[in-house]
């Protein structure tokens, strides 16, 4: 199993929010870099990166960490939030990103998306399916869109996607446990897909059983920062 923490970054520092609630913030680090180092001196070699203020304004803010980020390790880091223009993913491959998770633009334009699957391949795009009550939710998650989830996969694993962010945004940020039901539907829709989840993991149990649930990657956040994993006993865990 793929095992791929997270930072989201505000104002350039490291925080989580809860249910993505911008009022609901926590500050954890000033230095989103100092933590990237301190993942891979782990052991860790990928790394989810979310631009916050980038996702809440509809266009990259956090350039510069991102930049920091990668030229400072040597992590396969993918970066997601406010990515909406040519401009914009063209800034966050320039600024070391290996790949770019993309997921309101898959819906409210699915012609420029269709366009960067077939530019960058899918190898360097992933597509974020962020879920709220069944729907993809959109903008930072501030609003919801009509689409389900199943049928929006499809549409977009037909055209050649590999690699889903899928968020159950319910559970994120709350330590409440992963929505296994919801990413096993999944997996049992698209056995052939790179599904990578996020949302609510607390504990290395949450991690295994995802991984007993045939998920085939992870991402987790604020389970590192509030002291819930112990990041080593996981990397040796070989999961």
């Amino acid at each position: 199993m793929e095992l791929i923490p997270a930072i989201d970054i505000i104002n350039g520092q490291c925080v989580r929010l809860t249910k993505g609630d911008y009022d609901q913030k926590t500050v954890y680090r000033d230095s989103p870099a100092e933590v990237a180092k301190e993942f891979e001196q782990i052991g860790f070699r990928r790394l989810h990166v979310v631009d916050l203020d980038g996702a809440k304004s509809r266009h990259i803010v956090n350039e510069a960490v991102l930049k920091a980020i990668t030229a400072e390790t040597s992590l396969t880091v993918d970066f997601g939030g406010g990515i909406k223009t040519d401009e914009d993913i063209e800034k966050a491959f320039a600024a070391g990103a290996a790949m770019v998770t993309v997921g309101s633009i898959a819906v409210t334009q699915p012609d420029i998306f269709m366009r960067w699957l077939e530019k960058y391949g899918p190898e360097r795009l992933i597509l974020g399916a962020d879920v709220r009550h069944g729907k993809i939710s959109i903008n930072g998650w501030k609003e919801d869109s009509a689409e389900d989830l199943l049928p929006f996969l499809h549409k977009y694993v037909e055209a050649g996607v590999r690699h889903v962010l899928c968020t159950e945004i319910s559970k994120d940020g709350t330590l409440s446990g992963p929505a296994v039901d919801l990413y096993s539907q999944v997996m049992d829709a698209y056995p052939g897909l790179h599904l990578i989840a996020s949302g609510g993991v607390s504990s290395i149990d949450d991690i295994v059983r995802l991984n007993q649930a045939g998920i085939p990657a992870v991402v987790f956040g604020k389970a590192i920062y509030e002291g819930r994993i112990d990041l080593r006993e996981l990397i040796n865990s070989k999961l």
